[in-house]
């Protein structure tokens, strides 16, 4: 009789026939569950977008919107990998992040940078979610032997690492602190017109594409901030 840690290494390299049916029966439930959360935080994001106060955190959930589309797109070539038919599952954790996403709209000031902040919390929370999932599907598709599935549910979970650092990295860039400053009590409403440049002057401007620029007419690819009296530059992509 094997022992628990042979168990265990049989199991993760795939050599253990007893756990194989129901471990390839769980990969499908967990697949068919995240095909249906990667399909909520589609619609999702779109809501988070349109709320969103600054065009930079707009644009960061647009971004991810159209890579999500692009993820949902994955997942099906995942089934077809498998040779299982595409099917949606449930998931109410994906349902409990999203409605409190709802909440932060609802809790929040419109026009506000707090509602930034707390969008940019949320959409984190998605991101964590989504990374466990994968990261849990990508080991079974290794163990089960499914190269193919593995490669492209991997390449799925490095982009929502990556659109989890987008995310700090913008909160960290100005969103954060102007936030405390209106908690504070500074109650000057944030203005989108590029002609009011006092928040980009302190905190510089994002890109689109994530790149970052002291102005509104000279692309540096750095941001510059003055701490303390001292200008330190830093070069910040997403």
């Amino acid at each position: 009789m094997a022992t628990f840690g042979e168990s265990i290494a049989n199991f993760f390299s795939g050599n253990d026939p007893e756990t194989q049916e129901g471990l390839h029966g769980l990969f499908v439930t967990e697949l068919q569950d995240i095909y249906y959360a990667e399909k909520q935080a589609v619609d999702a994001l779109g809501e988070q977008a349109d709320a969103s106060t600054t065009d930079e955190v707009r644009n960061a959930f647009l971004q991810h919107q159209e890579e999500t589309r692009n993820q949902v797109a994955r997942l099906e070539q995942v089934f077809s990998s498998i040779g299982i038919d595409v099917e949606e599952g449930s998931c109410d954790a994906i349902d409990g992040l999203v409605d409190d996403a709802q909440r932060v709209v609802s809790n929040t000031d419109s026009g506000s940078l707090t509602r930034d902040a707390g969008l940019i919390i949320a959409g984190q929370k998605i991101e964590h979610h989504e990374i466990a999932s994968y990261g849990s599907v990508v080991t079974f598709a290794k163990v089960l032997g499914y190269t193919e599935a593995a490669r492209l549910l991997e390449q799925t979970l490095e982009e929502e690492k990556t659109a989890d650092k987008k995310l700090t990295s913008l909160a960290e860039s100005f969103i954060n602190d102007r936030a405390a400053d209106e908690s504070n009590g500074d109650t000057n409403s944030y203005s989108n017109d590029r002609n009011q440049t006092s928040d980009f002057d302190r905190y510089g401007v994002v890109n689109p594409d994530g790149t970052r620029y002291e102005d509104n007419s000279t692309i540096t690819g750095s941001a510059t901030r003055s701490t303390s009296g001292n200008d330190t530059t830093s070069n910040t992509t997403w």
